[in-house]
C-alpha cells in the first residue's frame, strides 16, 4: 500500500475523468489555468491568518473573489462567515465548505511567505498566527471548486451553496452560522460535502464511510480540599492525593467501562494545584479532553466522569458542601458522520477522477471537526461527507516510512503541506462531488 501511495503521489497531474462529463478535457485545462491565481492565493492566505471568530480580512477577499465569479454573496453569517450561492435550474442543493481561521502558533516552517502575523489570543496573550492546520489550502481549494462550477454549469444543474466558515479551530464557526440564519435565510442543502488535508501522501484522497471524528467535549474538575501546613496532613484535607484518586480512576471508563468495539478517550491534560513545597493545597484543579462516537457512550462517559468525582472525594472523607464541581468548558463539538452511501458514491467518483490507486479508504480519528453540526442540524434530509486530501512530499513520505523522518502533525509550527497537491486535489474533488450530486438535467 506505501508503494502504491508514492507511486500515485509521485504523479499530481490533472486527470480528465470527471465521470459523466463530455467536457471533461476542458475542465481540467480550466484548473490547471487557474492554479497560478489560486497557488498565489494560498500564499496570500498563509502570509495573513487571523485567530477564530476574527477572519475579517480573509472574509473579505474571499467574498470578493466570488462575487467577481457571478456568486450572490452575503458577508458577516455568524459574525465572520461568507455564503455564497448560484442557483443554476432545478435540482438538489449541494453545499461546499471550507474553514477560514489560523492558530495561535509561532510559524517556523521556513517557507518565504511564513506568516508573521501577531494578535491577541482570547487569554489575552499576544502571540504569533500560523495557518498551521491548512485552511489556507482549504480555503484555494473551494476558491478552485467555485471557478470551474461557474465556468460549466451546463455540466450541472442544482443550487450550489459555497461556505467560507470562521472558527472551526474552537468549535463555534458551523453553530454561528446556524444560528444566524444559515439554513432559513439560505437555501438548506440536500448535500455537504468538504475535504481537510493530511499528513498522507500529496494527492491521495481518504475517506471514511460512518464516523469519521468525534465528539470532542472539554471538561473541567474543581476539587475543594482543607489546605494546611505540609508537615501537618492529618489537620488537611489533602486535594492532591483525591484529585490523583479521581484521575486514576478515569482510566477505568474507557478500559473497563466502554466496548472494545466503541473507541473512546478520556485524557487528563492539566493538573495544577499548590505553589509551595510545603504548603497542601485548599483547591486542585484538572482539566480533561473526552473523546467518543455515539451520543450515548458520550454521555456514559460524561456521566462517568462524574460519578468518579464524587465518589472518591466520599471515600475521602469529604464533607457534603465540599464534592467536587465538574462542569463543561468550552463547545462541544459533534461528532462528524459521513453518510456510508455517499461516502462510498463519492469515492467512487474521485477513483473515477483521480485513479483507484489515489483513493483509500481510511480509518476514523479521534480529532474533532465542527463541519458536524451542518448535517447535525436536520439528519432527517442533509446528508454530508468529509475527506481526507494528502499533503506530504513522496520523498517526505517515503523517509518517514523509512524511519529517517518524523513528518510533522496538524498544528505543528513546521506543518508545511504541497500546497498545490492539496489545493489541485481539493478543488477538483469537491468540483466532481457537486457534479455527481446536481447532474445536468
Amino acid at each position: 500500500m506505501i508503494r502504491t501511495f508514492l507511486a500515485a503521489a509521485a504523479a499530481i497531474a490533472l486527470p480528465a475523468a470527471f465521470p459523466g462529463m463530455a467536457s471533461a478535457d476542458d475542465l481540467a485545462a480550466s484548473l490547471d489555468a487557474q492554479m497560478p491565481a489560486l497557488m498565489e492565493l494560498y500564499r496570500d492566505l498563509h502570509a495573513n491568518p487571523e485567530l477564530s471568530m476574527q477572519e475579517t480580512r480573509t472574509a473579505a477577499k474571499l467574498a470578493g473573489l466570488m462575487r467577481k465569479l457571478g456568486y450572490d454573496v452575503t458577508e458577516q453569517v455568524g459574525i465572520t462567515g461568507v455564503v455564497a450561492v448560484l442557483e443554476n435550474g432545478a435540482g438538489p442543493t449541494v453545499m461546499l465548505r471550507a474553514d477560514m481561521d489560523g492558530l495561535p502558533v509561532v510559524e517556523q516552517t521556513g517557507l518565504p511567505f511564513a506568516s508573521t502575523a501577531v494578535a491577541a489570543a482570547r487569554s489575552g496573550v499576544e502571540t504569533g498566527v500560523m495557518h498551521a492546520c491548512g485552511h489556507d489550502t482549504h480555503m484555494a481549494g473551494l476558491i478552485g471548486a467555485a471557478q470551474l462550477l461557474a465556468e460549466h454549469k451546463d455540466q450541472w444543474s442544482g443550487t450550489l451553496v459555497l461556505i467560507a466558515q470562521p472558527g472551526e479551530e474552537v468549535g463555534e464557526g458551523a453553530l454561528a452560522m446556524l444560528e444566524d440564519g444559515l439554513f432559513t435565510r439560505f437555501p438548506k442543502p440536500d448535500f455537504a460535502v468538504a475535504f481537510h488535508d493530511a499528513a498522507m501522501p500529496a494527492g491521495v484522497i481518504g475517506y471514511s464511510p460512518g464516523y469519521a471524528l468525534a465528539n470532542v467535549d472539554s471538561v473541567d474538575i474543581t476539587v475543594p480540599g482543607v489546605g494546611g501546613h505540609g508537615a501537618y496532613p492529618h489537620m488537611t484535607r489533602d486535594p492532591i492525593v483525591l484529585a490523583s484518586s479521581i484521575v486514576t480512576q478515569l482510566q477505568t471508563l474507557v478500559s473497563r467501562g466502554q466496548d472494545p468495539q466503541d473507541p473512546a478517550v478520556v485524557t487528563v491534560g492539566s493538573f495544577h494545584a499548590g505553589a509551595k513545597h510545603n504548603i497542601i493545597s485548599d483547591e486542585a484543579r484538572l482539566q480533561l479532553t473526552v473523546r467518543s462516537y455515539g451520543d450515548a457512550s458520550r454521555q456514559r462517559l460524561l456521566d462517568g466522569i462524574a460519578r468518579i468525582a464524587r465518589g472518591e472525594a466520599i471515600a475521602a472523607g469529604m464533607p457534603e458542601d465540599r464534592m467536587p464541581v465538574v462542569t463543561m468548558a468550552d463547545q462541544f463539538t459533534p461528532a462528524t458522520y459521513n453518510d456510508p452511501a455517499l461516502a462510498d458514491r463519492l469515492a467512487g467518483v474521485f477513483a473515477g477522477r483521480f485513479g483507484q490507486d489515489r483513493v483509500t479508504r481510511t480509518p476514523a480519528t479521534m480529532g474533532g471537526e465542527d463541519f458536524s453540526r451542518y448535517r447535525r442540524a436536520d439528519p432527517d434530509t442533509i446528508q454530508s461527507m468529509i475527506f481526507w486530501v494528502g499533503g506530504v512530499t513522496p520523498a517526505d513520505w517515503q523517509a518517514s516510512q523509512a524511519g529517517e523522518k518524523a513528518l510533522p502533525s496538524l498544528h505543528s509550527p513546521f506543518w508545511a503541506p504541497d500546497a498545490e497537491a492539496v489545493i489541485a486535489t481539493g478543488a477538483a474533488a469537491l468540483a466532481a462531488a457537486a457534479m455527481e450530486l446536481m447532474p445536468a438535467s
